[in-house]
Parts: C-alpha cells; sequence; structure tokens
C-alpha cells in the first residue's frame, strides 16, 4: 500500500486530481506523466553536468558531487574530443579541457571514473559525432571493473541531427552519421540493454535561439528520423524504442515550458503508435532537462539563482525524469565548486520542500496550462507537417529549413531585448554599475602539455602492431554494412586513441562541410 502522504496542515493529498473518465498519469498518451505516481514513489535524477580540464580534476568534482548527494554523473566533454582530435591535433591548440574534459583514450576514461563503479551509478554522456568511441571507452572500463554490462545503465546523447541544425560539432556527413547511430541502437540492445542510445536533444536548438514550439517539433521531427533509420535496418521498434531518451531546455516562461513537456509526452506517444510501436515502454516520452544556458547573465549575476529555480521548477511541474540545474556563474566561466553546490541544492529544496512533488501533474487541469499544451501542440505539428512534406528531418536539415527557422526567430528575440519589448532584468532594466566579484574557475593553457605528454607515454607503451591491426579492421568494416561498435571497442581496449579511430572513420566517410 501506498504511504500516505500529508501536507502540514494534515491534509492528506491524493496521488492525481482529475474529474471522473478523464485522461490520469501512466495512461496513453501520458500527456500527465509516464508513471502513476510520478515523484510519490521516486524523485527525478538529479545529475550535475561537470567536466573540465583533465580527467584527474574532472575525477576529483565527480566525488565531490556524489558527496553532495547528486544521483547521477552528466560528462561535458572538451571540444577537441567531441570533433574526434587528440590533444595533441594542430586544431585542438587552445581548447584542450576548457568546455570539458579531455579525453584522448582509455586512460583517460580510466582515471575520469577513478573510485566510481560504474554499475553503482548511471551517467549521461554529452557527445554526439564520437559517441560510439566515447560508449566504447565506458563499456571498456565497465568490463575491466568486472560490471555485468546488462546492468550498467545511463545515455549518450548521440544526437547528430541536431549538431547540423543548432550546434556544430559533427565530423561524418549525415548518412554515415545516422549508420553509426543506428549500429549503437543494435549493439546495445544485445549486449548493453539498460543503456539509453540516444538523448534527442532539444537544448542545443533552444540555445540557438528557436522557440519553445521550434524546440518540441525539430526534435520530434528527428526523433522520428531515427526511429524510420533503425526501421531501416530491421530493428524492431517495440525494442529500441524503449531506450530512446529526450533532452529538453528549461527556459524562462514557466508555463509555457511545462505545456511543452505535457505536449512533448502527447505527441510522442501518437508518434510512435503511428510509426508501429505496440508495447507502452516504447510509446513513453522520458526526458532530461537541463536549464537555460543562454537565460543566464553576465550582468548581475546573483539573478541567475533565481532564474535557474523557476526554470527547474518548470522542469518539475512538468514531469522530468532527470534534471541539470546550471551554476549561476555560467555566463562568466565553468561552475566553481559552490556554484555547482548551490546549484544542486536547488533541486534538492523543490523535490524534499516545496511540496510540488506530492501529487502528479500539479497543473494539470488549469484552463491556461491545459489551453497552452493544445495551442503548443497545434504550432509543433504544423512544422513537423513541413519538415514530413520535404522527406524528413535530413532533407530538412540539407535543405537549410531548420537552421533558417531556428536563426529567424533568435534575431527577433534578440531584436525584442534591444527595443526594450522584452524585459531582461540586470540588462535592459533595472541596470546598475557593478563591479564582478564573483570567483572564477580558471582553467591553465599548460593542461594541452599534459595531455600532449600523456599521449606520447600511451603511444610508448601500448602494441603498436595491435593497434595498427585494430584500426585496419575498424577501416575495412566501414567499408561494408557490418555493425561498427565491436571493431571500435576493440581498437579502444588496445589503446587506440580516439583520434586514430575518428581519422580512420574520416578516411572512409569524409567530412561534412556544412
Amino acid at each position: 500500500m501506498e504511504k500516505e502522504i500529508k501536507n502540514d496542515s494534515g491534509i492528506a493529498i491524493q496521488s492525481q486530481y482529475a474529474p471522473l473518465n478523464a485522461e490520469l498519469a501512466g495512461q496513453f498518451p501520458y500527456t500527465r506523466g509516464i508513471r502513476p505516481d510520478m515523484y510519490r514513489s521516486k524523485l527525478w535524477t538529479m545529475r550535475q553536468y561537470a567536466g573540465f580540464s583533465t580527467a584527474e580534476e574532472s575525477n576529483k568534482r565527480y566525488h565531490y558531487l556524489l558527496k553532495q548527494g547528486t544521483m547521477g554523473l552528466s560528462v561535458a566533454f572538451d571540444l577537441p574530443t567531441q570533433i574526434g582530435y587528440d590533444s595533441d591535433h594542430a586544431y585542438a591548440e587552445g581548447e584542450v579541457g576548457k568546455v570539458g574534459v579531455a579525453i584522448d583514450s582509455l586512460k583517460d576514461i580510466e582515471v575520469l571514473f577513478n573510485g566510481i563503479q560504474l554499475q553503482d551509478i548511471t551517467t549521461s554522456m554529452t557527445i554526439n559525432a564520437t559517441a560510439s568511441t566515447l560508449l566504447a571507452m565506458y563499456i571498456a572500463l565497465a568490463k575491466k571493473q568486472g560490471a555485468d554490462l546488462q546492468k550498467i545503465s545511463g545515455t549518450i546523447q548521440n544526437d547528430i541531427l541536431k549538431e547540423y541544425a543548432a550546434r556544430g560539432t559533427y565530423i561524418y556527413p549525415p548518412k554515415p552519421s545516422m549508420r553509426l547511430i543506428t549500429d549503437i541502437f543494435e549493439y546495445c540492445s544485445q549486449e548493453v540493454p539498460k543503456w539509453n542510445t540516444i538523448s534527442i536533444s532539444g537544448y542545443h536548438i533552444r540555445e540557438a535561439g528557436s522557440t519553445a514550439a521550434q524546440e518540441l517539433a525539430f526534435t520530434l521531427a528527428n526523433g522520428k528520423a531515427y526511429i524510420l533509420a533503425a526501421q531501416n535496418k530491421g530493428l524492431d521498434i517495440n525494442v529500441f524504442a524503449k531506450r530512446l531518451s529526450f533532452f529538453f531546455n528549461a527556459h524562462n516562461d514557466m508555463f509555457e515550458e511545462v505545456a511543452k513537456f505535457r505536449a512533448a509526452r502527447r505527441m510522442w506517444a501518437n508518434i510512435t503508435k503511428s510509426l508501429g510501436a505496440t508495447d507502452p515502454q516504447a510509446q513513453m516520452l522520458r526526458f532530461h532537462t537541463q536549464t537555460g544556458g543562454s537565460t543566464l547573465t553576465a550582468q548581475q549575476a546573483d539573478n541567475n539563482i533565481i532564474r535557474v529555480t523557476l526554470q527547474a521548477l518548470s522542469a518539475v511541474l512538468g514531469g522530468t525524469q532527470s534534471l541539470h540545474t546550471n551554476g549561476f556563474d555560467e555566463a562568466l566561466s565553468l561552475p566553481t565548486e559552490s556554484a555547482a553546490r548551490l546549484a544542486l541544492r536547488t533541486q534538492q529544496i523543490i523535490g524534499f520542500e516545496s511540496g510540488v512533488t506530492h501529487t502528479v501533474d500539479p497543473l494539470g487541469g488549469s484552463y491556461y496550462v491545459e489551453a497552452l499544451t493544445n495551442e503548443i501542440e497545434e504550432l509543433a505539428n504544423q512544422y513537423i507537417n513541413i519538415i514530413d512534406a520535404m522527406g524528413g528531418s535530413v532533407e530538412a536539415i540539407e535543405q537549410g529549413y531548420m537552421q533558417n527557422e531556428i536563426a529567424k526567430s533568435a534575431y527577433a528575440y534578440q531584436k525584442q531585448i534591444e527595443q526594450g519589448e522584452k524585459t531582461i532584468i540586470g540588462v535592459n532594466k533595472f541596470v546598475q554599475a557593478e563591479t564582478n566579484n564573483t570567483a572564477l574557475l580558471k582553467i591553465d593553457d599548460a593542461i594541452r602539455k599534459v595531455q600532449v605528454e600523456k599521449l606520447q607515454q600511451l603511444k610508448n607503451e601500448r602494441d603498436a602492431v595491435t593497434v595498427a591491426q585494430h584500426l585496419e579492421a575498424l577501416s575495412t568494416a566501414a567499408k561494408s554494412d557490418v555493425n561498427l561498435m565491436p571493431h571500435i571497442l576493440n581498437a579502444v581496449e588496445s589503446y587506440a586513441t580516439l583520434g586514430e579511430i575518428a581519422d580512420v572513420l574520416r578516411n572512409v566517410f569524409g567530412e561534412y562541410k556544412g
């Protein structure tokens, strides 16, 4: 029997409030939530996105966050890692360890998770073009730890379509990139079945300047493209769709964001059903949320604490499964330890003190929220219909449709700010002269030298013949239609570097110029 929950006045709180015969959480199309009890039995996973400098430094931050009560790790990678260059490559100069942690080989992953048992945590990795290699490294480490691969869990972002549309950290052209993604779907369904093989991301679409409706439309359209690609490969939607997850932005308009999350669940349930999903687990939209990085201001940075709180609240009211709250100082630098702790405490206070977790979909039934949910769904479907008529997301991206729509929205939003039609506190209203005294996290340029020395030592110690054999086998496999994941794993386990693996695939697939 479920434990009775009462508020401070002694009033018993029902798990759901709805008129007779109304849709309930846990029922198709899941507008109100994917579970009938939602947070009453289990809160969302409180993640903190972290990664900077070297694997050693990031490992210290992970241990710190775990001690502070974070429930899952979320790894940020530096730019060279994201686009398949080792730290000693000329293109990596000035970028090593800056926006995330530098990972050149399995050795770095071993250090990154030193003292952390992968079977005991969930890990989310924000990586796309090189997702197959980073996942292979994670699996290789789990094997070295003696973990049961049937039990390790986490998520790789692995969403390359939004890179072409909004972010830019792609390597290969769309078709071979889609092949890598579906190879991961197939491999993980057999070898690491609890792993979420893709986090289809609206976050970066919104950060690039889209509206909420565009974020929803373009993200779900990309989701359709991934499903169709997997089905073309002969995969069963009732199997692989259970391991699809989504990643949304929580922006400033709280009610619009709640309506967006509710509409997303309903739309995805209908999309997956129309594509042949019959298992309810394959029809449910599960999503991670991050508060809006682009909403943070360098001016009066303390105001970002309030912004992040309201954005996090919208994600919880909207039924997120996982949440990252930004540090208030992130418009100025990577978050300091104290800012990361405060961001985590924000989630904990919402989860344990606010009472919003006591009932499912607390805003459900609000005339305003229900109307907004319907209107955002209608707007998003208009965009999806246009994309479908173009032949799907890949074609829409190749024709520049998504990019142009995002750019127009970004321009209109910025124009509203500059003309004072939209208020941003501290930027165009209630402005004050200030001296920035916020302690900032500085990343030393000498990190590249450290990484290069580690790379050279690795290459001196590893079996060069075995590495060459596995890289050649990967090249041969890439020219055929076999699954590439076992070959990437073999290369990783022989301590081939991320850049060497990416170069093999560059030579076969070519590079996308945009």
